[in-house]
């Protein structure tokens, strides 16, 4: 996330802002395309970025208090990189996991810290051709980010759930709704985030953990939330890349509602130390099934449809959401996305028609490219007058697009 977060006004809502990553393609073959120098050249520097991967690429949102002004940033991103990319024979794919892969394709950007972690992670740092969707929520206090980014653990799964869009590894159907997670699980500092009594406490294990050279920054806690080690944030890190634009300014409007609400505790004091080992399970299931199947309750420790979890997140988000005015907005979003089913299960049924990988490429394409995020209109009733003029509907109803060239930081 680029720009600066000036300090919010009493009853302000807290920034958000989001960093994407994508895949690179070539549109002729749908293989990953080791081309993203290439891409970047023409694109803004404080916008977009390299990743680990030569076929990836990183953009950054500026910090918004209005939800849909985050959303107008993402859809003007989205349209300069597809632009820019088929100018040059290229796609860009929003999804956790790439389709088709040549092996002469996995090439590490040339950067002194991706070497280093070639040599140091060897087949892992090779493998990492996964892509993710961050979320960053404003919290100036570092000791309050560090107490919410554990507090919010039991509700991550389901945000998980909502982003999956990784079934197929190496040109096959795993089974699971984000095999992303599973590939991300093995590097040494993932996972959900431990209780630490201060930041203090917290820092120490940072640099207890870079002092044993396992890793070699504090960019390398790859907790599934973190406390921010650049920005006064927290940072939602577990969901897949989604892409479907809807589903990121839903997830962003869930995670900043939820840590208001963590927030909101913690200066109360109320609230206790989450136990890990059911979180960990519940992102197991969450991984596996996405929206298609069952999901931990957050609460009970249960399993429930899908759709009931996503309902009690949202009911759990309400206040905060209501109180920044996103209530419409997302709890539209989250009604829809149950029944519209994951990525994950988009992506099989574009396999299923012709068994072709080809065809799943082409769906995420399109997808990516698509500037809609805004939720679909309820569907017409019997003796309900339809007015079709797109420019009378509410805000919230509307479709937007935005200048494609987001090549500024913000004055705030």
């Amino acid at each position: 996330m680029s720009g600066v977060m000036a300090v919010p006004e009493p009853g302000e809502p807290i920034k958000v802002g989001v960093e994407e990553e994508f895949h690179v393609v070539d549109l002729r073959t749908r293989h990953l395309a080791a081309r993203s120098g290439l891409l970047l050249e023409a694109l803004p520097p404080a916008r977009f970025t390299h990743e680990l991967q030569r076929s990836m690429v990183e953009s950054n949102s500026l910090p918004f208090r209005a939800l849909t002004e985050l959303a107008r940033d993402l859809c003007g991103m989205r349209a300069a990189l597809v632009r820019e990319a088929e100018a040059l024979g290229l796609g860009v794919v929003a999804a956790g996991s790439p389709q088709l892969v040549d092996e002469d394709q996995l090439k590490i950007f040339p950067d002194p810290r991706y070497e280093r972690m070639l040599i140091d992670f060897q087949v892992l740092t090779r493998e990492q051709l996964i892509c993710g969707m961050h979320v960053h929520a404003e919290v100036r206090d570092r000791e309050l980010a560090v107490a919410v980014a554990h507090r919010l653990a039991p509700w991550l799964p389901p945000l998980l759930a909502l982003s999956a869009s990784s079934p197929f590894w190496d040109g096959a159907d795993t089974g699971y709704a984000s095999y992303r997670t599973l590939v991300w699980r093995r590097w040494p500092t993932t996972g959900p985030m431990a209780c630490y009594g201060s930041a203090a406490d917290y820092q120490q294990m940072v640099d207890g953990l870079i002092r044993s050279g396992v890793i070699a920054d504090p960019g390398m806690i790859y907790f599934d939330i973190r406390p921010s080690c650049h920005l006064p944030t927290v940072e939602l890190r577990i969901c897949d890349s989604c892409p479907r634009l809807a589903d990121v300014v839903l997830i962003a409007g869930l995670f900043r509602a939820l840590v208001a609400t963590e927030l909101e505790a913690a200066r109360r004091g109320t609230g206790r130390e989450v136990r890990l080992e059911p979180v960990r399970a519940a992102t197991w299931q969450a991984a596996r099934s996405g929206l298609e199947g069952e999901l931990v309750d957050p609460v009970e420790g249960v399993p429930r449809p899908a759709a009931e979890v996503i309902a009690r997140l949202l009911d759990r988000a309400r206040p905060h959401l209501a109180e920044a005015g996103d209530w419409e907005l997302v709890s539209a979003l989250a009604r829809q996305a149950p029944a519209r089913g994951s990525s994950a299960a988009r992506q099989r049924s574009a396999h299923a028609r012709r068994g072709r990988l080809e065809d799943v490429v082409d769906l995420l394409l399109a997808e990516t490219r698509s500037s809609d995020w805004a939720p679909d209109p309820p569907a017409p009733q019997p003796g309900d007058q339809i007015d079709p003029r797109p420019d009378q509907r509410p805000d919230h109803q509307t479709v937007h697009r935005t200048d494609p060239r987001p090549d500024h930081r913000p004055a705030v």
